[in-house]
Formats: C-alpha cells, sequence, structure tokens
C-alpha cells in the first residue's frame, strides 16, 4: 500500500518520514532522499577541500617561508585535530536547525578560513599566524559529521551501507580535487591565492544550491538520552577505534603524502603534486564499494579482511621507505589509501546494523527495532566520526617525529603496522568470533529476523 506523501510546512520541512516503510520510499521518499543525497555531497565535498587545503599550501611554501619539515607537520596536525574535534557539535546540529538549514550555514562559514588564508599567505607571515589561520580551516571537517547524521535518517537500513558511503566518498573526493587543481596552478605558475580565489565562489555555489534543493527532516530531533546512551556503549568506542585505522589512516595520509615526498624523496613541490592526489581520489572513488561490498556480505568480515591488507601494504611501505624505493613506494602507498577508503566504507556501514543487532538480543522486533537503532546510530555517527579523524593527526604527528628522530618516515610507518594489527584482532574478537552472536542467535525465528553482529 502507498503511503501518503509527507506534507511539507513553511522552509522546507518534511514532516513525515518513513523510509522503513516500502510503499513510501517507492512513491516518493527515494526521489527526496536522492535529490537531498547528492546537494549534501557536493556541500561536504567543499567542506573537505577547504580542511585539506593545508596539505596543498604547504607545497607551495617554499624556504622563503622560513618553516621547517616539522613546522608544517605540526600545522597540518592541528588542522586535522580542529576538524576532527568539530564534527562531535557539527552532528547535533543538523537536529538544532535541521539539514538543510545546517549545510546553508556550514558551507558559508567556510568563506571564513578561505579569505583569511587568501589575506596572510605570503613571505614573512610568522608561523603563529599561519597556525591560527590553518585552525580556522577545521572547521571544512565538521561538514562530513553533519552531512552523513543527515544522511542517515533520509535512507532505510537496507541502503544505508551504499548511500553513506556514496556521501561519504563524494565528500572524500574533496581532497583529491583540491590537490588536481593545486597541480594545475603550480604547473601554470601561479600562487596559492589563485587557488583561494577558485573556491571562494564555489563555497558560495554550495550554500545556494542546498538552499534550493534541500530539505529538513522534522523527525530529526536531538536526543540527549540517546547520546548518552551511545557514549556509555562500547560498541560506538569499538567502531571509533576501528574508524581510526581507516579514515584516520585517509585523511592523515592525505594531509602527509606531499610532506613525506618531498622530505624524503627529495621530490618539488610540483614533482609531489603529480603523485599526491592519486592516492585520495582512488580512496574516494571506492568508498561506496567497500559499503556495497559490507550491504551484501557483511561490514565486520569486509573490514578484517581490509585490515589484513593494509598491514601487508603498510610491510612493504617500511621496506619502501628503508631502501629509498620511490618506484616501490608510491603505488603501495596508493594501495593503501585504496584500502582505507574500503575499509571507510565498510565500517560505516557496521554502525547503524550493530545498533539494530543490539536491539533485536534485547527483545525488539520490526520498526522498534529498527527505529531504536536509528536513535543510537544516529547519535554514536557524530562520536565515531571526530575520534576517527583523530587518527589523521596521530598519522602527522608520528610522520614529524619520524623525521625528526631518523630523517624519514620508517619509523612511522612501523607504528602503522602495529596498529593495523591491533585492528584486526579487534575486530575479529568483538564481530566474528561466535561468542559475539550468542546474545543475538538466542531469540527465536518468531521474535526477530536473523541478525548478527557477522552480518552488519
Amino acid at each position: 500500500m502507498t503511503g501518503p506523501a509527507p506534507i511539507r510546512r513553511s522552509g522546507r520541512w518534511i514532516e513525515r518520514w518513513d523510509p522503513e516503510d516500502e510503499g513510501f520510499w517507492q512513491a516518493t521518499g527515494e526521489r527526496v532522499a536522492r535529490r537531498n543525497l547528492w546537494f549534501s555531497v557536493l556541500a561536504e565535498h567543499i567542506g573537505f577541500s577547504v580542511w585539506t587545503l593545508w596539505s596543498v599550501l604547504v607545497l607551495f611554501m617554499g624556504p622563503e617561508y622560513g618553516l621547517t619539515p616539522a613546522d608544517k607537520f605540526l600545522l597540518t596536525s592541528a588542522v586535522t585535530l580542529v576538524g576532527a574535534v568539530a564534527r562531535v557539535p557539527y552532528t547535533f546540529a543538523v537536529a538544532v536547525f535541521g539539514g538543510r538549514n545546517w549545510t546553508i550555514i556550514s558551507a558559508s562559514l567556510l568563506l571564513v578560513p578561505s579569505a583569511a588564508a587568501f589575506a596572510v599567505m605570503e613571505p614573512g607571515t610568522s608561523f603563529s599566524t599561519f597556525l591560527l589561520v590553518g585552525l580556522l580551516a577545521g572547521i571544512g571537517g565538521g561538514n562530513f559529521a553533519s552531512s552523513m547524521t543527515n544522511i542517515n535518517a533520509f535512507f532505510p537500513l537496507r541502503r544505508k551501507g551504499w548511500a553513506l558511503g556514496l556521501n561519504a566518498g563524494g565528500g572524500n573526493i574533496g581532497v583529491p580535487v583540491i590537490q588536481l587543481i593545486a597541480l594545475a596552478i603550480i604547473g601554470a605558475g601561479g600562487g596559492p591565492r589563485v587557488l583561494l580565489g577558485i573556491y571562494i565562489p564555489l563555497i558560495v555555489a554550495a550554500a545556494v544550491l542546498a538552499a534550493l534543493f534541500m530539505d529538513n527532516l522534522a523527525s530529526v530531533k536531538n536526543d540527549t538520552g540517546a547520546a548518552l546512551d551511545a557514549a556509555k556503549d562500547r560498541h560506538t568506542w569499538i567502531m571509533s577505534f576501528l574508524y581510526v585505522g581507516t579514515f584516520g589512516s585517509f585523511i592523515g595520509y592525505s594531509f602527509a603524502f606531499g610532506q613525506v615526498l618531498t622530505n624524503q624523496f627529495g621530490r618539488t613541490p610540483l614533482q609531489a603534486a603529480y603523485l599526491t592526489f592519486i592516492g585520495p581520489l582512488l580512496g574516494s572513488l571506492v568508498r561506496p564499494v567497500g559499503g556495497r561490498l559490507a550491504d551484501r556480505y557483511g561490514g565486520a568480515r569486509i573490514t578484517l579482511w581490509n585490515y589484513v591488507g593494509m598491514a601487508a601494504a603498510t610491510a612493504v611501505l617500511v621496506v619502501a621507505s628503508m631502501a629509498k624505493s620511490l618506484a616501490l613506494f608510491v603505488p603501495v602507498f596508493v594501495v593503501l589509501f585504496v584500502l582505507s577508503g574500503l575499509g571507510n566504507g565498510s565500517t560505516y556501514k557496521m554502525i547503524p546494523g550493530i545498533f539494530q543487532a543490539k536491539a533485536l538480543a534485547g527483545g525488539l522486533t520490526g520498526e522498534a527495532a529498527a527505529a531504536r537503532g536509528r536513535r543510537l546510530s544516529g547519535a554514536s555517527m557524530g562520536l565515531i566520526g571526530a575520534v576517527g579523524a583523530l587518527g589523521g593527526v596521530g598519522i602527522n604527528l608520528a610522520f614529524r617525529q619520524s623525521f625528526l628522530s631518523y630523517g624519514s618516515g620508517t619509523g612511522a610507518f612501523v607504528a602503522f603496522l602495529v596498529f593495523y594489527g591491533v585492528c584486526f584482532a579487534v575486530t575479529r574478537a568483538v564481530y566474528l568470533r561466535r561468542p559475539a552472536t550468542r546474545a543475538v542467535s538466542t531469540l527465536t525465528a518468531e521474535t526477530k529476523p536473523q541478525l548478527s553482529y557477522a552480518e552488519v
């Protein structure tokens, strides 16, 4: 039976939204959800570009700027940190302002760090000034959390892996796109202000398009109880840890790749720019694939084997770094980017499935279980996204210390290899060993669908 069309009030608000109702979804839900998804992707894409702006700007900053490699790694670490912290308030802003309204606001805020960077980007500016302006760019990292929270509410559970993967992947592509634009500018002999002059009108366009084509969901409300329940749930923190290994790697390597090439392998800024965009581009494009594979085979299974691949690639990078083999280092680093993108998709797919599995284990069924899962997964996503992004801070600080101590990134890669091994062990122990599914499997087939953590 076809559900009624959503009732709207002024300001593009949708009062009724039930994506789990197949009739509603087929009649109106899918069309509206997809439209909001595309414009959310655009705004998030620009946010990622602004967040990772300084990974590109440091390539423009030659000896005349007076910054050491350690200064540059510290600068990018600080930008990453602000982006991670901003994800928590951005998650709750969707319910306060509405998904459409907050997309307009958050996109418009990107004008502040872009204009500030335009003003100070010249030799003679102090490192403290660069650091302060870089911190402003961190707000671009918050756009991911609000976008994911918003899109999570639009799609049914069976489509979340694809939708969240596409939303996040489209946003992640903001990293290689700004690097490609920087490549073109450096190749043409242009300066950093040309890059900023391109992005300022794009920010305005993203805000205007969100105002014209996106919607607010009245059903999305901040639930303090859900936030507290999510914060108390061990799975929120376990998934945060696993997301450090996937997204933390993606964003950390995105900031650091160019600097490793210039400092360890002696590449010029132009030579580094020719290479740095490839990994983030492929890692972004493959993120929806990770979500799709997780929809089909189970997020925990895909995540587990993904960590095996990431550990293997990192072991090869240790060898390449010690041998100073650029020919080996670059393709394997690109493979590591691709695996981090796959893992981003599979880990985020796990989140709603885990909380729905817990709801089923607690005796809820049908829509009640789905609603409980949506409530807790939505509340947990901001925390998971924020903690995961802190992995990018750790990666840049690890590279900084490795270069200070050894003059290369080898020590950092050894630390990353150990970390991926721990992530593998945690994924297997919590989500794939048989005892992990016991609480769910004790319920009878009459009271619940068959769903285990291994299938999330």
